[in-house]
């Protein structure tokens, strides 16, 4: 049976359907199936982050329809033949789908997969409802910005009133600016956390890797950079959603990281 998380945040913009996509390439280079589902109706961007725009020919709002079934609107992945795609459609509107449409999507998956990530539009409305509606734990996304972290905490004391544990709860910290921690104009993960009181799953650093893998439709993961850079702190969270013990410090020993790693060594040697 599917572990079924949805992929959320209470601001725009800050790389949710960017993680799912490279979180769900993560999992499926290791052998995982894996199911996304683009829960941002009106937008679409899921399939172009993977490369897939090309290829959709049936949307979610054809499976609401009953037009054809969620196994058959599916789109498998060129290079991982383990990671699927339920596209959404960019005609339809938010109102077009129901928490209860989501169930049936969800539950008709449910024993097909290893993992189903659901990519939830930004915000706490009837598309956070519809993409929170059948999942059993959440991934918070927030950068390191106060008018983020004040609505990634609006989004956790939602899911907590929707019936989800705390310990289902996990944050995402991305765009984390080494540089701008070291001047000390930027809060650090230990501030962030102290705000949000939920377990952390990952901090993704800044960097241009993602920019320039996502502009040509390849998720990070998969361009040429396996086991380093940014490619590698995806994959310790992939390693990490499957239950591995490993370090968060971990994700900022990389090329992005090395230099905050340098400047903590600096001040602990002060002391």
């Amino acid at each position: 049976m599917a572990k079924v998380y949805v992929v959320t945040s209470g601001k725009g913009g800050v790389g949710k359907t960017t993680i799912t996509a490279n979180i769900g390439c993560a999992l499926a280079s290791r052998g995982e199936k894996v199911c996304l589902i683009d829960a941002d109706i009106g937008l679409k961007n899921l399939d172009i982050t993977l490369g897939l725009e090309n290829r959709i020919v049936h949307t979610i709002l054809d499976v609401v329809n009953k037009k054809v079934s969620a196994s058959e609107a599916l789109v498998r992945h060129k290079q991982l033949k383990g990671l699927f795609l339920l596209a959404a459609s960019q005609i339809a509107t938010k109102e077009m789908l129901s928490p209860e449409d989501m169930k049936r999507i969800v539950g008709e998956l449910y024993g097909k997969f290893d993992y189903i990530l659901i990519d939830s539009p930004a915000g706490i409305e009837r598309g956070f409802r519809n993409a929170i509606a059948s999942a059993e734990k959440a991934i918070v996304v927030t950068t390191p910005e106060l008018p983020a972290i004040t609505d990634a905490d609006r989004v956790i004391g939602l899911l907590e009133n929707a019936g989800m544990g705390e310990e289902n709860i996990r944050l995402v910290i991305n765009r984390f600016k080494i540089q701008m921690v070291k001047r000390g104009d930027m809060l650090t993960k230990e501030d962030i956390q102290e705000n949000l009181s939920i377990d952390l799953l990952g901090i993704i650093p800044d960097s241009e890797e993602v920019i320039v893998a996502t502009n040509k439709g390849i998720p990070v993961v998969l361009n040429g950079n396996q086991g380093h850079g940014i490619a590698r702190v995806f994959e310790n969270i992939a390693l990490r959603l499957k239950g591995e013990m490993i370090s968060v410090e971990k994700d900022l020993q990389t090329e992005a990281g090395k230099g905050i790693i340098e400047f903590f060594k600096k001040l602990f040697s002060r002391n």
